[in-house]
């Protein structure tokens, strides 16, 4: 065994001090959320106002009627807690209804794919339960930027030029508001969107028309979300006529007034893990948050501190635990509210210990999850290789941009994501983490009366019977989405997060590791080369699946590439800077510490 590699160079300092800290994947909202810590208010005020100002400045990677989970740390209440963001199928989403239109997949785009918007409601009760600002404070910035403007990124130019004959030809509200004169929005520019400020102006001046206290102010504006004017906007733009998606066909939405009336942000007890003197919280089952709680079960007997965190031996062994987690994410893993998530077996040290066996000298081509004796598994495991196979002829790709994972590649980093993070810490010792998603410019139509589009996670559901993740009305999908907190020697210690679909929790993980197992600080450990694994199938549409596949940054060392290709790993090389867009804060006695990400050369974290 080699002895851990000390990395060489960072980019940029770990930031430290004693007041507070944010860190995001935009500078703007990291200095919105360190600007309402400056004027008093506490880590969830503060990642409120980040997260509607993430709307607006990153519209590629998240929107108003998207889904976020929320990874929450009250010092009064002293213990963890998971908000849940995402929304459900709507009523009229069943498995027969798309089947009756010939589709064997939920399309990746367009109004079929909607679930009920659940991140405003998260934020609500984000900040009415543990925030003291007012709905003006929270929704000032973010009506700011989208009123006066934000600077145009390389990737939201990239992102509208590789769907603009879409929102020229099809998607008029979209090409009102990202096409104007007919061309997308260039970087160095500002793009504006009226539409939306007029949308969250609104919302302002019927929450403060309510009167009474902040509480009664914020459940106001909450109605009008669901039970008012956007309700009333989402419903009649999902009846009024069929919108092209990535089937190739047009069609109509399915959400109602009444899914969305019927709908309300839950607070729920988190899964939790153990990892060395570490204790690890994630969102539940519904997520694939405890698939890093697997993962981390699994390595928990291997001996990662006295490995090179980029050497083939490291990376082999985090690899192939994934495989097996995420084995199991597609086998188990489901909305607890309709079936049963063995998670106490999944995470037990029985259970991991047994699969840890697996775990050999060479890469694994197989999806070996807990329940291969089961018919229902067996019958997914083929429709995986069908889809595999006809993929490779060239069917099933996608016909229209904008599907699935909005992964767009531009002149700073080809690199995946579709969502942004943030993460706040402050001096009284709360903690947030949060990851927003969904409501993706490029995935499905501009509302012309809202100034967003619907979200599309609905493609996370399969149309096959009797899996965990099935379709089903009211459900929720079984999100990629994760944040998390971890205690230390049972004290709250840190918050973290990233982008990237299947991506978040392998590099979560990866971040983690670095930092926990070989004694890297949080920034060194953002930095050092990162990987995925490709090997079980997508949660987006078309859900293929690449056994063996594993992407690694051009940082990583040859012999390290080399070592893994013997292995019979299918080693592809990106870009230098391409795998993640972590972001982390943590609190170590007085000291408050946070870094941030610099691949896509836009996350920052700041602090005093």
């Amino acid at each position: 065994m080699t002895a851990p590699r000390s990395p060489s160079f960072i980019t940029r300092p770990q930031i430290e001090g004693t007041f507070g800290a944010a860190a995001s994947t935009h500078w703007i909202p990291s200095a919105v959320a360190m600007g309402v810590l400056e004027r008093g208010g506490n880590a969830f005020d503060a990642a409120v106002a980040a997260g509607f100002t993430l709307q607006v400045v990153e519209p590629h990677l998240n929107g108003p009627a998207g889904e976020v989970p929320i990874m929450v740390y009250d010092r009064r209440k002293d213990r963890p807690e998971v908000i849940c963001g995402q929304g459900v199928a709507p009523a009229a989403a069943t498995i027969k209804r798309y089947e009756a239109l010939g589709l064997d997949l939920v399309p990746g785009t367009g109004l079929l794919a909607a679930c009920v918007p659940g991140a405003f409601g998260a934020w609500m009760l984000l900040l009415r339960d543990y925030g003291t600002i007012s709905v003006r404070e929270a929704l000032e910035p973010a009506i700011h930027y989208a009123r006066h403007g934000v600077p145009v990124i390389p990737r939201i130019e990239s992102t509208v030029t590789s769907v603009q004959a879409l929102f020229a030809n099809y998607w008029p509200g979209s090409a009102a508001i990202y096409l104007k004169d007919g061309q997308a929005p260039r970087r160095g520019g500002l793009h504006v969107n009226p539409a939306l400020a007029d949308t969250y102006a609104r919302i302002l001046a019927e929450a403060e028309a309510a009167g009474g206290s902040r509480e009664r102010q914020i459940e106001a504006a909450r109605r009008a979300w669901y039970c008012g004017f956007v309700a009333e906007a989402i419903d009649d733009f999902c009846a009024s006529g069929d919108v092209l998606d990535a089937d190739g066909q047009p069609h109509r939405g399915l959400i109602t007034a009444d899914d969305m009336a019927a709908w309300q942000a839950t607070v729920e007890t988190p899964a939790s893990g153990r990892y060395r003197n570490y204790e690890v919280f994630k969102p539940g089952a519904w997520s694939q948050g405890p698939v890093l709680l697997q993962q981390l079960a699994l390595l928990e007997g291997l001996p990662l501190e006295e490995l090179d965190p980029s050497g083939a031996e490291f990376v082999h062994l985090v690899v192939e635990c994934s495989k097996l987690a995420f084995a199991d994410r597609e086998a188990y893993y489901g909305d607890p509210a309709f079936v049963d998530v063995p998670l106490e077996r999944l995470l037990s040290k029985q259970y991991n210990d047994e699969r840890r066996k697996l775990v050999g000298e060479m890469a694994s081509g197989d999806l070996i999850s807990g329940r291969m004796a089961d018919d229902a598994w067996q019958r997914h495991l083929r429709a995986i290789a069908e889809r595999k196979a006809a993929a490779a002829t060239g069917a099933g790709e996608p016909t229209v941009a904008g599907t699935g994972e909005p992964t767009v590649a531009d002149d700073v980093v080809a690199e995946r994501g579709d969502t942004v993070h943030i993460d706040v810490v402050d001096r009284h010792g709360n903690m947030v983490a949060a990851t927003p998603s969904g409501g993706w410019l490029q995935s499905s139509p501009t509302i012309p009366a809202l100034g967003f589009p619907l979200g599309t996670r609905a493609q996370m559901f399969w149309l096959e019977r009797g899996l965990p993740s099935s379709l089903a009305p009211g459900k929720r999908p079984r999100t990629t989405l994760s944040a998390s907190i971890a205690f230390r020697d049972g004290e709250p210690y840190m918050a973290w997060g990233t982008p990237g679909g299947d991506q978040q929790d392998q590099w979560s993980l990866q971040l983690f590791l670095r930092h926990a197992a070989c004694g890297l600080n949080l920034q060194q450990a953002v930095e050092q080369p990162g990987w995925h694994s490709e090997h079980f199938p997508a949660s987006f549409w078309p859900r293929a699946a690449r056994p063996r596949a594993l992407v690694v940054e051009g940082r990583m060392p040859a012999e390290t590439v080399a070592e893994l290709r013997q292995r019979g790993h299918e080693v592809e090389i990106g870009p230098d800077w391409s795998e993640g867009r972590l972001c982390a804060a943590s609190r170590d006695g007085g000291l408050i510490k946070a870094a941030s990400d610099p691949r896509s050369t836009q996350g920052y974290a700041v602090g005093r």
